[in-house]
């Protein structure tokens, strides 16, 4: 009878079978001398003794055991460490990859965004002559992104002429930036937040601080000059014709506390008919063509005109003396108005939310809020800078006007360094739920939110700053503190009679999801002595409302609706009377 494999594997004298240890990777290696599998020839001195037939025929009944699929498999966890050895030693190397740049050119700064899958870290150095920035960025490889960086600088960049860029050594790109002017650099790091990771930004601040209210001063001034020529004035604002001889003179006489919009209705109305070139004195002979048109007396207009031309104000007018006093009294029309319009001015800072590495809420679509909030405050400023209260001009002031970055309390501290009379900040709600719909006013508070809702986007509001990307390091004092400074209760008062006269004006055409201000802790209303208020013009995650936000008719019409609701809050609460030296 034949014996069982374990007792011939143990030896053929011993009929009794004896248990097999677990076999193992390990065991066998252990158990096959290095004489069975050696080589090379080992000299006689340390020559190990011929393996008995017992250890031989353990060994190859485990290679039987083991198969193929287990050998395999140890060759498969081998190339693993190793794959995975040398993907660790590549990002020792740094080896990180690039996942976008991006390029924000504005006035206030410019800036460059390096995106990467890990922390990249940078040095600079700075030339003067020519004005040259020269950045060197470790554990970075040169990426086809980077490359492209070059194509991303536009002319019209304030501060950037043009980038070059090359792989320094094996771990270190080099970035060196072609400078308009002096700057002042900050370079940074910006922790990976949704929708970003790893950022390494580079700013580029102008050396001379731009100061809101030259700006302001800038842009009234061309627009007045602009103004007073007669060729561009009528295409490009109808309106101002109106203020340089006769709204001028007559401001007080027949505005008197009567709110223009200068917008949609002054257009029509001087495009048509002031046109006077019929009557050369302007107050009489235009008003007597109107009343001949009811023809209540036919004789009598018959009997009056040969009185008129006989007359003779041509004689005199025709007399040299009066001749040469026209051209003088064209000068005064000019210079009259301008002190007169930079007397008193009511100035409205306007706010577009978000921007630059901030995108805000996106809609189905891929439409950003930053985008559609901008277009509206920009329809905003046109109307607000062609209209007038009780006969005082207003001015509007955007806290940007492209699309760039802003941090929150930046935001605040422009407003109140124009000392601007109202502060609205434009934005369009995002929810996770797509029905959610309508827009909303919203005023701060000091005893927490009035809804849950109001809440939740004062809390999505406030986290601008970590989308958008602020170096907290650098940050002044004085910009801190505008975030600090709680307004006060007469602030909130104000702000809340503002924002209510907003809603009036939206719920005329606007779906409102709540028809009274709620209010919030936003960062961005903390202005003490500024009515500030925050409209969102509807909720752009919402596929319907985001077509709106899209189409110009739509945001003309809030433009409209915001314009009046302004226009009726200074009418019923005129602004205080401080001087502007505008």
């Amino acid at each position: 009878m034949k014996k069982p494999l374990a007792s011939r594997l143990n030896g053929w004298s011993d009929p009794t079978p004896r248990p097999v240890a677990p076999l193992t990777r390990q065991t066998v290696m252990a158990s096959i001398p290095s004489s069975a599998i050696a080589t090379q020839h080992v000299p006689p001195a340390i020559q190990a003794p011929a393996p008995a037939r017992r250890t031989l025929l353990q060994a190859g009944t485990l290679l039987c055991l083991l198969g193929v699929q287990h050998l395999a498999s140890a060759q498969s966890t081998r190339s693993v460490a190793v794959r995975n050895g040398l993907d660790a030693s590549n990002a020792a190397k740094g080896r990180n990859g690039t996942v976008a740049v991006r390029v924000w050119p504005a006035e206030d700064y410019s800036r460059i965004t390096i995106e990467s899958d890990q922390e990249l870290k940078a040095s600079y150095k700075m030339r003067k002559n020519p004005a040259q920035m020269q950045v060197d960025v470790t554990s970075l490889q040169l990426s086809s992104d980077l490359r492209n960086v070059v194509t991303k600088v536009t002319a019209d960049d304030p501060n950037i002429v043009t980038i070059h860029i090359a792989q320094y050594d094996d771990e270190t790109v080099r970035l060196t930036i072609d400078l308009k002017k002096a700057v002042t650099p900050e370079v940074f790091t910006l922790k990976p937040v949704s929708p970003y990771r790893w950022r390494l930004v580079l700013d580029f601040y102008p050396v001379k601080e731009i100061d809101p209210m030259a700006e302001l001063i800038a842009e009234r001034t061309q627009r007045l000059a602009l103004a007073s020529q007669p060729s561009p004035l009528p295409p490009l604002t109808p309106p101002p014709t109106t203020p340089p001889p006769p709204e001028t003179d007559l401001l007080g006489d027949w505005i008197n506390g009567q709110p223009v919009t200068a917008a949609p209705p002054l257009p029509s109305a001087p495009a048509t008919p002031p046109i006077t070139p019929k009557p050369p004195p302007l107050p009489v002979p235009a008003l007597p063509p109107l009343a001949p048109a009811t023809k209540p007396t036919p004789a009598t207009p018959a009997a009056t005109p040969p009185p008129i031309p006989a007359i003779t104000p041509p004689p005199p007018v025709a007399a040299p003396a009066p001749a040469p006093t026209p051209p003088a009294t064209r000068p005064p029309a000019p210079s009259t108005p301008a002190p007169r319009q930079t007397d008193r001015i009511i100035i409205v800072a306007i706010d577009p939310g978000h921007g630059g590495e901030d995108p805000g809420a996106i809609g189905p679509a891929g439409t950003f809020e930053k985008t559609v909030v901008l277009a509206i405050g920009l329809a905003l400023r046109d109307r607000i800078n062609r209209s007038r209260i009780n006969g005082v001009p207003m001015q509007a002031f955007m806290t940007r006007d492209r699309d760039f970055f802003v941090p929150l309390g930046v935001r605040v501290q422009k407003a109140r360094r124009v000392k601007a009379d109202l502060f609205m900040s434009i934005h369009a709600d995002g929810f996770t739920n797509p029905n959610a719909r309508g827009a909303g006013v919203y005023a701060l508070s000091q005893r927490g939110a009035s809804s849950t809702t109001a809440r939740f986007l004062a809390d999505k509001e406030n986290q601008s700053d970590l989308v958008g990307g602020v170096n907290v390091k650098s940050q002044h004092q004085d910009v801190q503190q505008a975030l600090v400074d709680m307004s006060t209760a007469a602030q909130i008062r104000d702000s809340l009679q503002f924002g209510t006269m907003l809603v009036r004006e939206m719920e005329k055409f606007a779906h409102m999801h709540k028809k009274r201000v709620e209010q919030a802790n936003f960062a961005v209303l903390r202005s003490p002595d500024i009515p500030s208020v925050l409209v969102e013009t509807a909720f752009i995650t919402n596929p319907e409302e985001e077509r709106l936000l899209r189409d110009r008719a739509y945001q003309n019409q809030m433009a409209d609706a915001l314009l009046q609701g302004i226009l009726n809050y200074f009418t019923k609460f005129p602004p205080s009377p401080r001087a502007r030296s505008l």
